[in-house]
């Protein structure tokens, strides 16, 4: 519940001169300390909260911030809607729901259909249009877990089909490439993992809670890989997959060849992920060079074929 809880703090700092811990604690139904722990949250994200001691201290948003008890401006409001109502579309609960209530109630009645329009701007479904139905029903549960510090067990299948059974301390949630994963401690392990929801099977909350220990967010970004390993490789390209292949290079890597077809200068890196990537175009595309690629392209669709001789 923490979005919910921080989103009204902010909305009772607006409202209010100063409040001290202790009210904010009870008001809540937390620690102080988990009070404090909050309030510096909130300085990260941008909104300066400052803490006077004494009697009749308490926490208070700077003045000269605090512009008619306005923090956020039309574009930051249509900001905050647009990424609360795009997220409430995949992880579904009330603190979404809650949170996006709270924020619009900082909306002036004169500034609604302005920033309604804004906030619409950009819609962004992360629904899948087929495919795995479990992952939907797996994110509630990881996001429950999350919220409540609980370990959680499973079955994991390798990329190789192979199982294994699991228990983990899970710590974040993450969306790569439209695909969803989740970072946990990983017992069996003994180490952090990145796990793939679609490969999880038998997701289960446990009563255990444990201690959330230091943590670094997974790494998740490949642009020094993709210098030293990555070439270019050229392919034949019929115009019907041509909308495929935006998905992985530029316009400016692709030429006309006729009517029909394009000569594309396609990125590529030798190995299982790219090879099938050339093989899902189908007879739609074919490998040019170098040639040991278009070598290995031609062994691996004759070994597809040899599956329908018989």
């Amino acid at each position: 519940m923490k979005i919910d809880r921080l989103v009204s703090m902010i909305l009772i700092l607006l409202e209010k001169e100063r409040i001290g811990a202790q009210a904010l604690a009870e008001m809540f139904e937390v620690s102080p300390r988990t009070i404090y722990r909050d309030m510096d949250t909130i300085n990260r994200t941008g909104i300066p909260v400052i803490s006077i001691p004494g009697v009749g201290g308490g926490f208070e948003i700077m003045q000269k911030y605090k512009i008619d008890k306005k923090v956020f401006s039309a574009s930051d409001l249509s900001a905050i809607l647009m990424g609360l109502s795009n997220l409430s579309t995949m992880i579904r609960g009330g603190e979404l729901v809650n949170a996006l209530a709270k924020v619009k109630s900082f909306i002036p009645a004169d500034r609604a259909r302005e920033i309604e329009l804004k906030a619409n701007q950009i819609y962004i479904d992360l629904s899948p249009w087929i495919g795995n139905r479990a992952i939907q029903a797996n994110l509630e549960i990881i996001k429950t877990a999350l919220l409540e510090s609980k370990l959680l067990s499973f079955d994991y299948a390798d990329r190789f089909g192979n199982k294994t059974a699991r228990t983990a301390e899970p710590y974040q949630l993450v969306l790569k490439n439209s695909h969803w994963y989740w970072q946990g401690f990983c017992y069996k392990r003994n180490d952090f993992r990145l796990f793939k929801i679609s490969r999880i099977f038998n997701l289960q909350i446990q009563e255990q809670i444990f201690t959330p220990r230091e943590y670094q967010n997974p790494q998740l970004e490949f642009a020094e890989l993709l210098a030293t390993k990555q070439t270019k490789i050229k392919i034949r390209i019929h115009k019907s997959v041509l909308d495929r292949v935006l998905d992985y290079c530029t316009y400016e890597n692709i030429s006309p060849d006729g009517d029909e077809h394009y000569l594309v200068s396609f990125p590529f890196i030798e190995n299982e992920y790219h090879y099938n990537i050339l093989l899902s175009f189908g007879d739609k595309c074919e490998c040019l060079g170098p040639l040991p690629i278009r070598a290995e392209m031609k062994r691996r669709i004759q070994d597809i074929a040899a599956l329908y001789e018989n």
